[in-house]
């Protein structure tokens, strides 16, 4: 068994019970155990609100809800609060933990342990982050450049599956609310650079979790075609955009409050 008293999986929630269950199932199959589970939902609709009752029943774990949808920044602020453990595990729902992830889980937490510095340990992402330094046991630190011209670089602190420090809103402060989900990410991305956090970054980034989307759950987060257009004007225009975007958020890390 795999258990982790210090760390709450915090899962945030919002009407894809199926992916909840399966995402609790295949941590139960892994033998991985944690000192509380928090499930934040985000105002689901009545017949999702149904299963999870009886989800809570089978997993044992601390439900948070609220009466109406509040937005990505308001689930995650209320499922942090909920946390009474030194670290947080955060996993949207839509995820599910891999066979080998329990082992390099182990890692990661004896790393925040041991080293104060670590605020972030992250386990997925669609791509590398720009400029790693090798650290060990098959992680890097994540090194954010000024003159970097990656607009990657920006993205240091992503909503996709982690593991940080349970202070972690009062270090970066809280998410912000009633704005959309990619927003909200965006800005704490740059609270994090702006207070100088530090993190690691699993080299191997698309092995430890799977995103699955099913057509009866099908993700809330969509891609712009322009974003995946290979037309070559298009690709042009692009590139002028990132640039801009380079700028952009070069100036917000500056002036952003």
């Amino acid at each position: 068994m795999h258990f982790f008293p210090d760390t709450t999986l915090l899962i945030t929630h919002y009407n894809r019970s199926e992916s909840l269950e399966r995402l609790l199932t295949s941590f139960e199959d892994l033998n991985c155990r944690f000192g509380d589970i928090v499930v934040s939902d985000d105002g689901s609709k009545p017949e999702h609100l149904e299963k999870i009752a009886g989800l809570k029943n089978r997993f044992n774990f601390n439900l948070i809800t609220t009466p109406k949808n509040r937005g990505l920044g308001n689930n995650i602020n209320k499922g942090q609060d909920a946390v009474k453990t030194a670290y947080t595990l955060y996993v949207q729902e839509d995820f599910q933990p891999s066979d080998i992830f329990p082992a390099h889980f182990e890692d990661a937490v004896t790393f925040i342990r041991q080293d104060s510095k670590w605020d972030i340990v992250r386990f997925y992402a669609y791509f590398a982050y720009p400029t790693l330094k090798p650290f060990q046991k098959g992680f890097s630190e994540m090194v954010y450049r000024f003159w970097d011209m990656n607009h990657l670089k920006f993205y240091y602190y992503s909503d996709h599956p982690h593991l940080r420090r349970s202070n972690f809103l009062e270090k970066f402060g809280r998410y912000p609310e009633g704005i959309k989900g990619d927003l909200t990410e965006y800005k704490m991305a740059v609270s994090f650079l702006q207070k100088k956090g530090k993190g690691l970054f699993f080299n191997e980034f698309t092995k430890l979790f799977y995103q699955k989307n099913s057509s009866d759950e099908p993700s809330t987060m969509v891609r712009s075609d322009w974003k995946l257009s290979e037309n070559p004007l298009v690709k042009l225009a692009r590139r002028g955009y990132l640039r801009y975007r380079w700028l952009k958020n070069t100036l917000d890390l500056v002036f952003m409050k």
